[in-house]
């Protein structure tokens, strides 16, 4: 099996409205470092910003640009807590552990703000979330989700929504009920990631796009990444491909799968659209997640999940137009000016992926569509975890995350079967 770099149809709008997007020249011929990353989005650029900072050689290849995985290509939404709720956590772990993980997270929130400010980043911030149920069955879980983050978890950004307070919100009456987190936001990614890599490289990382991992190995107490320009020599080693590490290592394969998702950009709508009035995200109670909001230039950016396969459809934004127009059918017809996708990296339990999987080579990925904010905190953790220690790490390392079944033969089908079935049931 051959390592493939990301290839996504469309170019989002994200990067066709950039404007600068620095690039970093292909590594020319072998290398020493104290580290190794591979993977140019905001895992590996926080580690290489951290670990260079506090004076560490480091070395980091990106197959294709910075950012061409889902680091630049996704909703941007922040969230809060992990990807599952508190109460998932407590039922699967117990109060102190789920407590523990949602503290982590606001950790999590609170560095990515931090780290932007500091370097003054400016990535189109804008606050509240809005989570909506689709079914009338699920509106009572999301008004108990909130008095349980507030009076047990001490979380006080929540607030409950009923079928016409989300109705006025959104500017739709698709929906039977939610949330309001008016202590998260969203983000631009791709403003964000291109500002990242330049703190990181005037930190001294050595950042090559262009250059390919081919394998890697370790022994003697040295991990080698073989490249076509010569191999990397170094003293550790971070894999930070996420979805796209089919082929280069065995044990994160089989942990981590990628899904496809897409996402489409509208026409600005005008100052006087009825559409999300107040300017937060929204994500819904969907399996296959809807998730959507309004760009700086307010254009309705609108995303999904609904390929489990590397096929790209031939046609994104028809795909996307429909989705639209089940929420808000004034936008059946709607302009869509730019249509994307991107494979997102999810794991079986839908806890993020963290493991040495050899000697002194540790991987980090599967943040299963929870990754904008959390795939940058563990970026950090792991340049703490190698300049002396992270207890945050050792929580996320901690997480029982299993391989998905099926071995190399069956698992992407069984995947697929079991992604579909989800899907399905979004429908009844």
């Amino acid at each position: 099996m051959t390592y493939q770099s990301p290839i996504s149809p469309g170019i989002s709008f994200y990067e066709a409205t950039l404007g600068d997007r620095p690039t970093y020249d292909a590594l020319t011929g072998p290398a020493t470092a104290d580290v190794v990353i591979i993977g140019g989005g905001f895992t590996g650029l926080q580690a290489a910003y951290h670990l260079a900072a506090s004076g560490k050689d480091v070395v980091l290849i990106e197959a294709a640009r910075l950012g061409d995985g889902a680091s630049g290509r996704n909703g941007g939404q922040l969230g809060t807590g992990q990807r599952a709720w508190v109460e998932e956590l407590e039922a699967d772990f117990d109060r102190d552990n789920a407590a523990m993980q949602l503290a982590i997270a606001e950790r999590a929130k609170a560095h990515l703000m931090d780290f932007a400010r500091d370097h003054a980043i400016e990535a189109d911030y804008r606050p509240g979330q809005i989570s909506a149920a689709h079914k009338q069955a699920y509106v009572k879980h999301y008004r108990d989700h909130v008095k349980i983050m507030s009076d047990q978890y001490g979380y006080q950004g929540l607030t409950f929504l009923d079928r016409e307070e989300i109705a006025e919100k959104l500017g739709s009456t698709r929906y039977f009920g939610g949330t309001h987190d008016a202590a998260t936001g969203h983000i631009n990614p791709m403003k964000y990631l291109v500002g990242l890599a330049r703190a990181a490289s005037r930190a001294g990382a050595r950042l090559h796009e262009s250059t390919r991992a081919r394998a890697i190995s370790s022994a003697g107490g040295r991990v080698t990444v073989k490249t076509d320009a010569g191999d990397i020599v170094a003293g550790r080693a971070l894999i930070a491909c996420n979805a796209f590490i089919s082929g280069l290592e065995p044990v994160t394969s089989a942990h981590v799968m990628p899904i496809r998702s897409f996402i489409g950009a509208t026409v600005p709508l005008g100052p006087d659209s009825p559409v999300i009035p107040g300017g937060e995200s929204v994500d819904d109670s969907r399996f296959v997640v809807r998730y959507f909001r309004k760009s700086a230039d307010g254009r309705l950016l609108f995303g999904g999940r609904e390929a489990y396969t590397s096929d790209n459809p031939a046609d994104i934004s028809t795909h996307i137009r429909r989705q639209i127009a089940e929420i808000y059918p004034d936008l059946r017809d709607v302009e869509i000016t730019h249509a994307w996708g991107g494979s997102v990296g999810i794991t079986l339990t839908r806890r993020p992926f963290v493991r040495d999987v050899m000697t002194n080579v540790t991987s980090i990925g599967g943040f299963s569509g929870h990754g904008v904010m959390l795939s940058n905190y563990c970026g950090k953790l792991y340049a703490d975890h190698v300049n002396g220690g992270s207890e945050d790490l050792e929580v996320m390392r901690n997480l029982r995350v299993g391989p998905f079944p099926g071995g190399d033969k069956l698992r992407k089908p069984l995947l697929f079967l079991a992604l579909t079935w989800f899907s399905l049931r979004d429908r009844f």
